[in-house]
């Protein structure tokens, strides 16, 4: 039997900890399904693995793509399996990490198949996007499907900002008269292996503690000067979340320095209230604070392997 340890929880909790000595513990590899640490250009804003980290155990899917390539949750979900499909035959114990809940499904349960659309509804959501814009197309899929609205805004936000994949999610829901998440999860597709779902957790204080100081170190690393270098290509879907969106306004006259810098932490503190309020939903999970030891966490994934041979 395969098993992958799958390491869920806000931003800045230190999944990336966990997931580097529960990969030292086991002998095995580590596959990021973070969707903003896949892009090579952008490194800090991103909190990618430091070198050390990266060092310290095998990593998959780090900074692996450009932000100029069109790279989907479908594709992340066929490259990993087969990535996957390969560590198992070394080791029959896997880590996946990451904050992106709709990259955790893709992996964990795959997607569903979707009805067909009338190619008036098509036709009119085009008209509406030419005259209304983006924000339309946000605001109609958080009024037809509000929870899938927030999954997007919790694990691949740049996707809010892609008018093909949003006139896509409200074309389903239009045409089909249902939410486009009732299309997903309907059946499971199947795996070679056994989730164990490690969710880590903290009190909102000592999480919004930790965030405001990872936006700190951030900005000493050099953050502001990688937004600078990504400027001209600010129109990006890769590069339409936080971190740099703020910065970019910082750039464009709209926000002063200290006030870009405030807004990244208070978006920051969003976005992981919004991760937690998904990820409380997902029933396998098996809570822990943050500051668990390892080996409380080791006993537990080693007593549901037991459980399940």
């Amino acid at each position: 039997m395969n098993y992958l340890v799958t390491i869920i929880g806000p931003t800045a909790i230190g999944k990336t900890a966990l997931s580097i000595a529960l990969a030292q513990k086991y002998g095995c590899s580590i596959i990021s399904c973070d969707s903003r640490q896949f892009y090579k250009e952008m490194r800090i804003g991103t909190a990618v693995p430091s070198v050390t980290e990266l060092a310290a155990a095998p990593h998959y899917f780090i900074q692996n793509k450009s932000i100029n390539e069109t790279y989907s949750v479908g594709d992340f979900e066929q490259e990993a399996l087969g990535v996957l499909d390969r560590l198992f035959q070394e080791n029959k114990m896997q880590i996946m990490v990451g904050g992106s809940g709709l990259y955790v499904n893709a992996v964990l349960k795959g997607f569903d198949d979707f009805p067909m659309i009338d190619e008036n509804i098509r036709n009119q959501l085009n008209i509406d996007f030419e005259h209304f814009g983006i924000a339309y197309l946000q605001d109609k899929l958080n009024e037809l499907d509000p929870e899938y609205y927030n999954h997007l805004a919790v694990s691949n936000e740049q996707t809010l900002q892609n008018p093909q994949r949003m006139k896509r999610f409200v074309e389903v829901c239009l045409g089909s008269g249902q939410p486009y998440s009732s299309f997903l999860g309907q059946k499971t597709k199947q795996r070679s292996f056994t989730p164990i779902i490690i969710a880590l957790n903290a009190d909102r204080d000592a999480l919004y503690h930790r965030i405001n100081q990872r936006v700190d170190l951030m900005m000493k690393e050099g953050l502001l000067a990688e937004v600078e270098s990504l400027y001209p290509q600010r129109h990006l879907n890769a590069l339409q979340t936080v971190g740099y969106r703020e910065l970019f306004d910082y750039m464009d006259g709209i926000l002063t320095f200290e006030a870009a810098v405030e807004a990244i932490k208070m978006n920051t503190r969003r976005f992981a209230k919004r991760q937690l309020t998904w990820f409380t939903r997902t029933e396998e999970a098996h809570w822990f604070d943050y500051q668990t030891s390892v080996g409380v966490i080791t006993d537990t994934i080693n007593q549901l392997i037991s459980e399940n041979p």
